[in-house]
């Protein structure tokens, strides 16, 4: 039995043997890491082995190891060897575990359910545990420690079959009352997702303790169910059991699931009552992201800002939250102060939060170097941060360098190929977009319904049609995809867009479920700009029917009327918004300038070079009058004389960033704007005339494209 406990673990045990005898010294059975006299007893072995179990200190266990060879107290001592496998076996050491096992002649059921635990916990080893138990249960000595743990690797490994069949033997052995038991059968049916089972077996449980309530409360919020988790808790309430720090934290992530900001701070109220808050940071982190996701900005920063420690989990979720509210500034910054005050390292989930909110503002020199920072650090480029970098990429007008990106990716998920696909499609490269497509349908990957979206947005972007046609055609023939509300929105916006209204018309007549508000809209869409009064009507009653306070439908409307001059049609819909209390969004474009993102309003007159800017644009108008250019007031939606509808052309909030960038950039250098909302058709015209007029390249990413304006011509071939 030693013998081949000896030669098999002989490598640690000539390691440590010496070290041992050198360093142990005697103290107390209670303190097993400070060192111990010799020779030691079975009993003083024993527990010092227990103690060790119990703070799985396994180097201080292999010194003990080597010690008890060394001078003799494992030969023929069952108890000592079995006390040392179990050792092993809770220290995750499993192939010493083995060796030690094989090797014991008279093993208990103590010793099998410590090894079946140990395997149960070892990821793709636990189906040995599962192999262990068959043969437990035919030397007929399983009991009621087995079960958990064979349960646990049933649920871990996905064997439903064997788990049902496990239960059974559950029943048949009696043990189906005990509460531990129990627990486990319902932690085994939530990973299944089977909740009405994991529910019968709740309901049947003659004792519950607060492991129980926990564990079907956090199944509940894992299988999305996070209203009937919120339920249980109420229930556990009743049943006069006090919340523990687990219970609150499926709840919290029950909230963030609903956006339940009332439920939430009662949660909160709770931790508070229960000084839960104050000693515990897991939960203090989940509140931040509780409140962070249910747009309660002020109270997360004022969470964030009482921590004594900020984990990087706290930063994520701050950060996270400032991105997510569309305040990407604060957002940047909170990541600059992370970095200054090193309590905690980025990780992956920081870096692709800093990306999106670098997306948004199109800070392109800010996402480099947090590409930078990335690549310095030595963090892995997978799928989830390639993908963050492709779209910040795209998003600020750097397409090559989103190419880059993608081919450099090792493994590419269905996520990361949409994203590609999608970044050629902003740009309106649709040819591009449906090449990537093909790619990857040729390398045996069917897209999903994502992908279809992307590549059906991106024909939509450069009016390919007959493209875009084949593919919502092909998505059930091929890819046994019934198409979505999200296809038919991309369709529409595709025909809408090249002129073929009541062939879109038509299609939203035969869509099988009810049109959504956004397919409406982008048939509403395609009437201003083809001027179909009477289509646009159908759509905007349709729209307001489902969603009365959509502010964009109504300025399409007003904007649609005041084209083709119908002003009391324009007042009228002016006078619903007034009602409603709803405001069109104000007009930005920004601009980043040496790591600084400069911000301009329609008619701004804020900024520190506001002389030179108008100044700048003053000259430029005359030169453009002096080449032909007669402005397009058409967008101009007010009944005010042409002189004033120039005058507003002028004001324009891109007009200023472009002469702005003129001002403070070499001859040469690329203009990159980001603006919030569409581009007018003179604006779209005018800048063509400045990229000619200047020889700049212009970018400029508006809410529906990019625009690369090179020459005096823009890349959307004047389709947007």
């Amino acid at each position: 039995m030693i013998a081949i406990a000896t030669a098999t673990l002989k490598p640690f045990i000539l390691h440590n043997a010496n070290i041992c005898k050198k360093s142990l010294h005697t103290n107390t059975i209670t303190n097993p890491k400070s060192a111990l006299r010799f020779p030691l007893t079975s009993l003083q072995c024993g527990a010092i082995l227990q103690s060790l179990t119990n703070t799985k200190s396994t180097a201080q266990g292999r010194k003990l190891h080597a010690c008890m060879l060394t001078c003799g107290n494992l030969q023929n001592n069952t108890y000592l060897s079995s006390k040392l496998a179990a050792f092993y076996a809770a220290c995750g050491r499993m192939i010493e575990a083995q060796v030690i096992f094989d090797g014991v002649a008279l093993k208990n059921s103590f010793l099998w359910n410590f090894m079946i635990r140990g395997y149960a916990s070892g990821g793709i080893i636990a189906y040995k545990a599962l192999a262990m138990y068959r043969k437990m249960l035919r030397l007929g000595i399983v009991d009621n420690f087995t079960f958990p743990f064979v349960l646990k690797a049933c649920g871990d490994l996905g064997l439903s079959e064997m788990g049902r069949e496990i239960h059974t033997q559950v029943e048949v052995c009696g043990w189906d009352s005990d509460v531990y038991v129990n627990n486990s059968l319902l932690a085994m049916y939530l990973k299944f997702g089977n909740l009405d089972v994991a529910r019968k077996v709740f309901d049947k449980m003659p004792d519950r303790d607060t492991t129980s309530w926990n564990t079907l409360i956090s199944g509940y919020v894992r299988n999305n169910n996070a209203m009937e988790a919120l339920m249980i808790f109420y229930l556990m309430g009743k049943a006069g059991l006090k919340a523990d720090g687990t219970t609150l934290l499926a709840l919290l992530s029950a909230c963030v699931d609903l956006a339940a900001i009332k439920q939430g701070k009662e949660i909160h109220c709770y931790a508070i009552r229960n000084n839960y808050v104050s000693s515990n940071e897991f939960l203090m982190n989940s509140l931040i992201d509780m409140y962070s996701n249910c747009n309660s900005v002020a109270v997360a920063r004022q969470l964030f800002e009482e921590l004594k420690i900020k984990d990087t989990v706290s930063w994520n979720s701050i950060i996270s939250c400032y991105q997510r509210s569309g305040d990407a500034f604060e957002s940047l910054r909170l990541f600059c102060q992370m970095l200054i005050e090193e309590t905690a390292a980025p990780d992956e989930i920081t870096l692709v939060a800093v990306l999106g909110a670098c997306e948004k503002i199109t800070a392109l020199q800010f996402g480099k170097s947090v590409h930078s920072y990335l690549t310095k650090t030595g963090i892995f480029l997978n799928s989830f941060l390639g993908t963050a970098l492709i779209d910040m990429y795209a998003k600020c007008g750097e397409l090559s360098c989103s190419h880059h990106i993608f081919c450099e990716m090792t493994q590419k998920n269905m996520v990361a190929w949409s994203a590609m696909i999608a970044a050629y499609g902003i740009h309106g490269r649709g040819k591009e977009a449906i090449s990537v497509f093909n790619e990857m349908t040729a390398n045996g990957i069917s897209p999903d319904e994502g992908v279809l979206t992307s590549v059906l947005s991106a024909c939509s972007h450069s009016g390919l049609v007959d493209e875009g046609k084949k593919i919502f055609n092909e998505m059930t023939i091929k890819y046994d995809i019934k198409p979505g509300p999200a296809h038919y929105l991309c369709l529409v916006d595709l025909l809408g867009r090249a002129g073929l209204l009541n062939e879109a018309y038509e299609l939203v007549k035969r869509m099988e479920v009810e049109p959504s508000a956004d397919i409406w809209a982008a048939l509403l869409s395609a009437c201003r700009l083809h001027r179909n009064i009477v289509l646009a009507e159908i759509s905007a009653q349709n729209i307001f029917r489902t969603n009365p306070t959509r502010v964009s439908s109504y300025i399409c409307l007003s904007n649609i009327y005041a084209a083709m001059k119908q002003w009391t049609a324009v007042e009228k819909v002016r006078t619903t918004m007034r009602n409603y209390g709803l405001k069109k969004p104000a007009g930005y474009s920004s601009i980043e300038l040496d790591s600084q993102v400069h911000m301009f309003f329609v008619g701004d007159k804020s900024h520190q070079q506001t002389k030179d800017i108008y100044a700048k644009l003053k000259d430029i108008s005359w030169r453009l009058k002096e080449k032909g250019h007669k402005p397009d007031t058409s967008s101009i939606l007010y009944d005010v004389n042409e002189e004033q509808k120039e005058k507003m052309l002028w004001d324009h909030s891109e007009r200023l960033a472009i002469a702005f960038a003129l001002l403070n950039t070499p001859p040469g250098t690329k203009i990159r704007i980001t603006k919030n909302l569409r581009v007018c058709a003179d604006c779209h015209t005018v800048t063509k005339l400045i990229s000619k007029l200047t020889d700049r390249e212009i970018v400029m990413r508006d809410n529906h494209r990019f625009h690369h304006f090179i020459d005096g011509i823009c890349s959307c071939g004047d389709f947007w």
